[in-house]
């Protein structure tokens, strides 16, 4: 059965991608939990380890031994507790959590208290759909569209991280940089699109992380201010896992042109504060899927333009 299945995706790309589709807008809701629920994760451990660490060999934590002891919170994975309103916290049903066609149908407010459901629930959940089904198209039933796809969702669920707590977490940039380097070796000697050699996954790997880390010290060194996060060097290294150390000044070329002009764009429009930080990981998650689709191209009329390939 699976066989055969695999033999119609193969022969029909339209029908592959439209179930890639279906099962981009089920992923997408699982995205938004993460993208939810992973910084409290994150925050809850990171004060936890605050407070063992600063209080565990104090004369204060001597004397307060004996003192009442707090409850400790409740479970909160991406698991548990189970999704509810922000608001209200009433639970949110199966028939409401359908993704994007619950929020068209709730008119994006809350079924029980009718308090406004931010409309970026159903857009990563369309967006998650919409590009996984690009992937599929682009690529066609196979290796490189299950690693596209995957790299794709990764992508999706940093930038919105960091778009929201200046955060890339290491729970998903390090499994990212780890799992294209597997992929490389496991299937890189196949000759797809992805994953690439496994020569050109370590060695992209290496550079990715090493060009920003460089950057990163060089412009303190000059400035005496840090210009980005280490997470953006290891989201760097994972494209150069998964994409090669090929696309890598591709890549940084479209990521700094973008955050120049859309950072460019919010002070002259808005009025932000020169200083104010920048999250850099979606230009670079953007920049990274455009090189993942179109790189090769790319490049190749880049060199074609510039008289260096004929």
């Amino acid at each position: 059965m699976l066989n055969d299945l695999a033999a119609v995706y193969s022969a029909n790309a339209v029908l592959f991608a439209a179930s890639v589709f279906v099962l981009g807008l089920i992923v997408g809701s699982f995205l938004n939990v993460v993208i939810y629920r992973l910084p409290i994760m994150l925050e809850r451990e990171w004060r936890a380890q605050a407070t063992e660490f600063s209080g565990a060999n104090t004369p204060a934590a001597v004397e307060t031994a004996a003192a009442p002891i707090e409850p400790p919170q409740a479970p909160f994975t991406l698991s548990v507790p189970r999704s509810a309103c922000p608001a209200c916290k009433a639970p949110i049903s199966a028939w409401q959590n359908i993704p994007v066609l619950s929020w068209l149908a709730l008119r994006g407010r809350c079924a029980n208290c009718k308090s406004r459901i931010s409309a970026r629930y159903p857009v990563v959940e369309l967006a998650t759909a919409v590009l996984s089904g690009w992937v599929a198209y682009r690529f066609g039933f196979g290796v490189p569209a299950a690693c596209g796809v995957l790299l794709s969702w990764a992508l999706i669920a940093l930038a919105a991280i960091d778009i929201d707590h200046q955060l890339l977490p290491d729970n998903i940039t390090l499994p990212l940089l780890w799992s294209g380097l597997l992929a490389s070796a496991a299937f890189g000697a196949l000759g797809g699109a992805l994953p690439v050699a496994p020569r050109d996954a370590i060695i992209g790997a290496a550079a990715g992380y090493l060009t920003l880390w460089l950057v990163f010290h060089g412009f303190r060194l000059v400035t005496g201010k840090e210009g980005m996060g280490y997470g953006d060097f290891k989201l760097f290294a994972a494209l150069g896992a998964w994409l090669g150390w090929k696309l890598l000044p591709l890549i940084l070329l479209l990521s700094a042109a973008a955050g120049a002009v859309l950072g460019i764009l919010m002070i002259a429009l808005r009025g932000r504060d020169r200083a104010a930080p920048i999250p850099f990981g979606p230009y670079l998650a953007a920049a990274g899927w455009i090189a993942m689709m179109y790189g090769d191209g790319l490049v190749n009329s880049y060199l074609q333009l510039s008289g260096l390939r004929r």
